[in-house]
């Protein structure tokens, strides 16, 4: 059996009807999905009609750009166009967006890069989900970028309510006397609805802002989280229905409507659904998915960031690998950074000189950040970071690794 790949030619006419699509299984996901706020883009040759919370961008110049990417052009227009883009003052191009993370940014040559796909992998329960919301808060905060944040893992209120953890000890401060766990969170807001009930007094009960807003411990965390709310999308993904091509059917409106100011997040990758292509194994899938996102980086012009999970063997190895996660053949010819993540006390070397089991355990809670491929730079760089977990957030303040670990890669300058 032939298997379809995902290409352009897919996503070209979004209008196709439902039954013209061959071997079509589920319809495609909408962009105007509930409880996702998404910029009115469905006239791409118009602007906005509430320019708040996306200013006013030209959509059609946009659109142009994009177009013109799929035709042949000379060395000299190429040329042309980038010259003019400098001229402009338009330097995204050469201008990486910090994931906040340091030192990783200084290994991966200062950030995120447009139309790069970066991989995030790791075991179950490392933190990949608390790093890589922790990274798109980061990017969101940054005045005119956007993040488009898809997980397929959890709901759209309880990654809201993971932030307010993480805004509560206020990341890179990591001031942790002040921290509120979710278990804090969901006290505080029953507590106060209770009172409300109690007092039999309707006005008394409160909306949820004003709860969080009127409490000591959740109005600073509320506080920050709001400075970049109308810039950061969320969406809880179905694992049925969100494919490929609405992923770049939704993320394309929102390139159009922000000037292609947009970081894709996937949680997770291997999850994405893939319709009309039907997969012959595990393998085949994984190899059409990241194709599919290394396009929508490339056609798009935008940074993605995705979330992979290891195959049943990488969970029982000692320390886990870019090759021991699922489709790892595809995921390591498309990716241009591959990021694998390990705790720290299970992957020190035992019979280093140096191990002392006692003082060890004081890195159950640190993990180790491994760049397992860097197409711009060096590979197989291990660096650490605090895991409060808790509260949802890494110490972005990190360091490289000083110690003996296990399985390491020698590579000698």
């Amino acid at each position: 059996m032939t298997t379809r790949r995902f290409s352009d030619e897919d996503s070209n006419d979004p209008n196709e009807p439902y039954e013209n699509m061959p071997g079509r299984e589920e319809p495609p996901q909408s962009v105007s999905t509930p409880g996702v706020r998404m910029p009115n883009t469905s006239i791409p040759r118009e602007r906005p009609a509430d320019p708040s919370p996306l200013r006013d961008r030209d959509t059609n110049t946009m659109s142009s750009a994009r177009g013109a990417a799929h035709l042949p052009r000379t060395l000299t227009q190429v040329l042309s166009e980038a010259n003019d883009r400098v001229v402009r003052g338009d330097l995204v191009d050469f201008v990486p967006m910090p994931t906040g993370f340091d030192p990783l940014d200084g290994l991966i040559g200062g950030g995120l890069r447009k139309t790069e796909l970066v991989l995030l992998g790791g075991a179950q329960g490392v933190g990949k989900t608390i790093a890589t919301l922790q990274i798109a808060r980061n990017i969101a905060a940054r005045p005119d970028q956007y993040v488009f944040y898809l997980s397929y893992e959890h709901t759209e209120t309880h990654l809201m309510h993971r932030l307010l953890c993480l805004e509560s000890v206020n990341p890179p401060e990591v001031d942790i006397t002040r921290g509120i766990k979710l278990q804090d969170l969901y006290k505080i807001i029953v507590a106060q609805r209770a009172r409300g009930f109690m007092g039999g007094k309707e006005e008394t009960l409160g909306s949820l802002q004003a709860i969080l807003k009127d409490n000591p411990k959740t109005a600073p965390a509320l506080q920050r989280l709001q400075r970049y709310s109308d810039r950061m999308i969320l969406l809880k993904a179905s694992p049925a229905v969100t494919t490929l091509r609405s992923i770049k059917e939704m993320t394309s409106r929102l390139c159009e409507a922000t000037g292609g100011n947009v970081v894709l997040f996937v949680d997770y990758l291997q999850k994405i659904a893939v319709h009309p292509e039907r997969p012959r194994d595990e393998n085949d899938k994984v190899t059409i998915i990241v194709e599919g996102l290394k396009d929508i980086a490339m056609t798009l012009d935008i940074p993605v960031w995705a979330i992979v999970a290891a195959d049943r063997e990488g969970l029982k190895s000692k320390r886990i690998h870019l090759f021991h996660m699922r489709g790892s053949s595809a995921l390591d010819y498309e990716s241009d950074i591959a990021l694998i993540m390990n705790n720290k006390y299970q992957i020190m070397a035992k019979d280093h000189v140096n191990f002392n089991p006692y003082t060890a355990k004081q890195f159950r809670d640190w993990v180790v950040f491994t760049i397992e491929k860097n197409r711009a730079g060096r590979a197989m760089l291990d660096m650490e970071f605090q895991l409060h977990g808790p509260h949802f957030a890494f110490d972005p303040r990190g360091q490289k690794v000083q110690q003996q670990l296990i399985d390491d890669k020698i590579i000698e300058t």
